[in-house]
């Protein structure tokens, strides 16, 4: 077989492999971009039930956010007693609930609407003053309040996704 000969057919034979691995590359390409689009599109959106609770707020990625229980926790407690009660929640397969702080309970305020079943009450924040005192959202007028540790108020648990 003459060398040209063999040169062409190793050139017929490159051009396959680069067509084919040029195939395998595109594929790839858009295999990742369907992958990434379906994670985007399965990110929870604000009102919806996802992680235990009910989105109430995004971070700007729409990646993470805050997720607040479907319920206070019963009654009116001090302080204490209401940090208590979030940080030992168990509710709906998440153990990891806490006492919102008082930015986050801001949020929720904001979206007490979309989460519902909130009382035009004053709520306990995580946010601490000082030894005898600690901030509070009012769900009435909107406004934060200084309040007594051992004040009597609603409590709402909140997570982190």
């Amino acid at each position: 077989m003459p060398i040209n000969s063999n040169y062409q057919t190793i050139n017929i034979i490159m051009k396959f492999i680069a067509k084919a691995c040029f195939a395998r590359i595109w594929t790839m390409i858009l295999l990742t971009g369907l992958i990434m689009v379906t994670v985007c599109s399965a990110s929870p959106k604000i009102g919806q039930d996802y992680g235990g609770g009910i989105v109430f707020y995004l971070d700007g990625s729409g990646l993470h956010g805050l997720i607040a229980s479907k319920s206070d926790i019963p009654g009116e407690v001090p302080w204490s007693d209401a940090k208590n009660a979030c940080d030992n929640l168990e509710a709906n397969g998440y153990s990891d609930w806490s006492l919102p702080d008082k930015d986050q309970l801001y949020q929720l305020y904001l979206q007490r609407n979309v989460v519902g079943g909130f009382l035009g009450n004053v709520y306990w924040s995580s946010t601490e003053i000082n030894a005898g005192g600690a901030w509070g959202q009012d769900f009435a007028c909107g406004c934060q309040d200084l309040g007594s540790k051992a004040e009597n108020l609603r409590v709402r648990a909140v997570r982190a996704y």
